[in-house]
């Protein structure tokens, strides 16, 4: 398994992570190669839907080469499972403070959700490795700065709501990486079997986030 810095710095060579949620089985293999096919390196599989474990078991086996792993994760018997199935970095939409400590004991990169910066500290405290700002939408950019002040240099990853149209300022904001789920995953696109435009929607996306770290 990978250890922790090394997927902390290809999260943030990557810029983005797909959020891919409710795909089928048979899908999210031919899905995930097509985004990751688009330039995006990051893929998060979320854990709340059936046989979770087994989708990010095959999309780990079938795309060695990119950093695969588990989103909302909401407990400590989940991210276990998660991570038996190969997820090298888990994802939670709040933070459960068993959940950090189990990934920490792991070795797995561990990104808690939070909000406020009482969250904030709660998270870091149990041993945090990335802190997931979320919703982001409901806060906007300007919230990074108020995570960022009370706990200096630490990653956040904003999620939610996140689009091309505004991650130049999530960047600008301090964000080591963006988060995002229809905004990159063309859903539309993987009901009509078409991967294509599921690679061509990502390539939009990875290319806004470029830009946005270019200027």
């Amino acid at each position: 398994m990978t250890d922790v810095r090394t997927v902390r710095d290809r999260l943030a060579e990557s810029g983005v992570v797909a959020v891919l949620r409710g795909i089928d089985e048979d899908l999210i293999v031919p899905v995930a190669r097509a985004i990751h096919e688009g330039g995006v390196d990051a893929l998060e599989i979320t854990a709340d839907g059936t046989r979770a474990s087994e989708r990010i078991a095959a999309v780990d086996r079938e795309l060695s080469d990119a950093i695969v792993g588990a989103g909302t994760v909401l407990d400590a018997p989940t991210a276990q499972s998660v991570i038996d199935a190969g997820a090298e970095f888990v994802v939670s939409p709040h933070t459960n403070v068993e959940t950090v400590e189990l990934c920490n004991r792991q070795g797995v990169l561990v990104a808690p959700g939070v909000m406020t910066p009482t969250e904030a500290v709660t998270a870091m405290e149990a041993g945090a490795d990335v802190l997931k700002l979320f919703p982001a939408s409901t806060v906007g950019p300007g919230h990074i700065g108020a995570i960022r002040g009370p706990l200096g240099d630490v990653d956040v990853i904003p999620t939610g709501g996140v689009s091309p149209d505004n991650v130049e300022s999530f960047f600008e904001a301090g964000a080591v990486a963006v988060g995002a789920g229809s905004a990159l995953v063309d859903y539309d696109a993987i009901e009509a079997g078409d991967m294509d435009r599921v690679r061509e929607r990502a390539a939009a996306f990875v290319d806004a986030v470029d830009a946005a770290r270019r200027d």
